[in-house]
């Protein structure tokens, strides 16, 4: 058995770092640890909740992310819930498509603009996000008990601190 069957994604950080230091010398380890951990609890996280949550319920977590947004913000144009959900303005065409034809969201006519369109939530679609909403915030919840709710709001204050620092473009970034 090689050393790198016994790897596990945290130990693969440990020896990225090791051998990145061997490899390419001076660089900023630190950066390069936090941002694989950042992107691989987001994976985990987000792969948890759609395979937990939206997929039994026939839905992606691309879907729920749009009409949680349609939900809470709507009637909306669909180029602000692409904003609002970090998703590009074609990603959400595609993703409202099969959402109207399942008569989740309603795509009616901007009443201030007659060459765009709104993005609003049918009877049956706030049902439905309710019920989802309730159950992936069960999982939310059992994802951070392991932090005290100081925790939870430092980790909020510094993943915003992180995205709003530095002006690489992406806060809004679709």
């Amino acid at each position: 058995m090689s050393a790198t069957e016994d790897l596990d994604y945290w130990s693969f950080v440990e020896l990225a770092s090791r051998r990145l230091s061997a490899r390419v010398g001076d660089h900023d380890a630190a950066a390069t640890r936090v941002l694989l951990s950042l992107n691989r609890a987001s994976d985990v996280v987000t792969y948890d909740l759609e395979a937990a949550i939206h997929r039994p319920r026939g839905r992606s977590w691309s879907a729920y992310r749009l009409v949680f947004v349609v939900w809470l913000a709507g009637p909306i144009e669909p180029k602000t819930a692409a904003l609002l959900t970090g998703m590009s303005r074609a990603a959400v065409s595609n993703l409202a498509k099969p959402l109207v034809d399942d008569g989740v969201l309603l795509r009616t006519p901007d009443p201030e603009d007659g060459r765009s369109v709104r993005l609003e939530l049918s009877d049956a679609g706030r049902e439905a996000i309710e019920e989802t909403f309730r159950a992936q915030n069960e999982r939310e919840a059992a994802w951070v008990d392991v932090l005290t709710p100081d925790e939870q709001e430092t980790l909020v204050g510094l993943l915003n601190k992180l995205v709003t620092a530095r002006d690489f473009g992406v806060r809004d970034r679709r």
